[in-house]
């Protein structure tokens, strides 16, 4: 299923500037009235990973209804990246990425893929967002600790404390919260997310018979329980 880091998909219909950082920028799909997705691509925060491999996704989702933003945002490896630049750009963008793109009054929902999820349940804070994990990175102490992706939650942290940007020892978002998570992945464990359900009765937690990629994949089988997830 990893075919779908390489998958091309047609352009987006505007690239748009939030910050004045070379990676400033967020890629726009437009579809229909179902709200505004702030959809945060993965790659356990380092560099050599971009929004690309994220593109088919997100114009599967906008001809689902939604209107798209793609955002790339300060890593490991950019001036600023890692913890706190990284959870900063899509914190500022979950304030403003509806104005950006023109539906200031939509709802908003915010869904992240393995380091996206967790980028994205950090950043919702106290907004009216709706947040949607794929696979995320729920336990961020739980990924130091053993290591996961050679040492990628060190290399974010750069020698901060974990729980300082741990969504498991952080309040959690204000809005509503839905988990995905593959009983099969083997990049970032299920545990992670079933954990973090267990931190209040209103999260809801689907575990699809897949891996990790698949999620985001619009081709997979899997991907009707995140859209499911995504439609509340």
């Amino acid at each position: 299923m990893t075919d779908i880091l390489e998958r091309s998909a047609r352009d987006p219909d505007r690239v748009l500037r939030y910050s004045a950082a070379p990676t400033g920028v967020v890629d726009v799909y437009d579809g229909g009235s179902r709200g505004v997705l702030l959809l945060v691509h993965g790659g356990f925060w380092r560099a050599r990973y971009d929004r690309m491999h994220l593109r088919p996704m997100a114009a599967a989702l906008a001809d689902a209804g939604w209107i798209v933003a793609l955002p790339e945002f300060r890593r490991v490896g950019d001036p600023g990246g890692g913890f706190p630049g990284s959870v900063d750009d899509i914190r500022g963008l979950v304030r403003g990425v509806r104005s950006l793109v023109g539906a200031p009054e939509a709802p908003l929902t915010v869904v992240g893929h393995s380091a996206g999820g967790h980028l994205a349940m950090l950043a919702a804070g106290e907004t009216d967002a709706r947040v949607v994990s794929l696979a995320g990175v729920l336990g961020l102490a739980a990924a130091q600790r053993e290591g996961l992706s050679n040492g990628a939650a060190d290399e974010f942290l750069g020698g901060a404390p974990a729980a300082g940007a741990d969504p498991m020892s952080q309040p959690l978002p204000a809005g509503e919260i839905a988990l995905v998570h593959g009983v099969n992945d083997t990049e970032v464990p299920v545990e992670y997310s079933r954990r973090f359900a267990e931190r209040d009765s209103r999260i809801r937690l689907s575990t699809p018979n897949c891996g990790h990629y698949e999620l985001i994949d619009p081709e997979s089988s899997a991907f009707a329980e995140v859209t499911a997830a995504l439609a509340g």
